[in-house]
């Protein structure tokens, strides 16, 4: 298989007016996500990985024994992750919909309590990392946190909200604030209609 950048779902400047800028897009999208994209693509060239799924070339490539990863792994799974955060992001603001409020009352409490718990998760990821809405096998919502491209598909479960919280993600328009990317991502910049689909 051959990695493709893929078009971003709306304008580079659509987010501005919900905190995220033009420039942070046409770094984080059109420079660092594209350099996964163009070093994945060198890495698996002319190896057995060509004739993979992204999934199973993450799955096979993430050793859980180690913190540091394989190149193969990290520029990989980071093209993975990245493909779902831009899908997790719309200019549109818009309510969190049924099915899923309920989820989260019921995994969560509230969706207070949902949202504290989540931006707690990306606070305090140590470095770079992402933080995660997953659904385990048995049905069940929570919330994680993992190492640089370390994604759910590692434990088997189901990615719901990604936020990505590498500082490339934020620091044009936050600075150092990550508490403050994080609460607006959650008020201002999830597509929870995307997030609702995937339950």
């Amino acid at each position: 298989m051959k990695l493709e950048l893929p078009e971003l779902p709306y304008s580079h400047d659509a987010l501005e007016s919900n905190g995220m800028s033009k420039e942070t897009l046409e770094f984080h999208h059109d420079i660092h996500h594209k350099a996964y994209v163009d070093n994945g693509n060198k890495l698996i060239s002319g190896t057995p990985w060509e004739q993979k799924t992204l999934e199973d070339i993450i799955k096979e490539n993430y050793d859980k024994n180690k913190v540091a990863q394989n190149g193969i792994f990290n520029n990989l799974a980071q093209h993975w992750n990245h493909n779902e955060f831009w899908k997790m992001l719309s200019p549109n603001s818009n309510k969190i919909p049924g099915n899923l409020e309920s989820a989260l009352r019921e995994n969560f409490g509230d969706i207070d309590n949902f949202k504290k718990m989540f931006c707690d998760a990306g606070m305090t990821q140590f470095g770079s990392g992402w933080c995660w809405l997953v659904q385990e096998n048995d049905g069940s919502l929570k919330i994680t946190k993992t190492e640089n491209g370390v994604n759910p598909i590692c434990f088997s479960q189901k990615t719901l909200l990604a936020c990505d919280v590498w500082e490339h993600s934020y620091y044009i328009d936050f600075r150092n604030k990550r508490p403050k990317y994080l609460e607006n991502f959650l008020d201002n910049l999830v597509n929870w209609e995307y997030v609702a689909s995937k339950l």
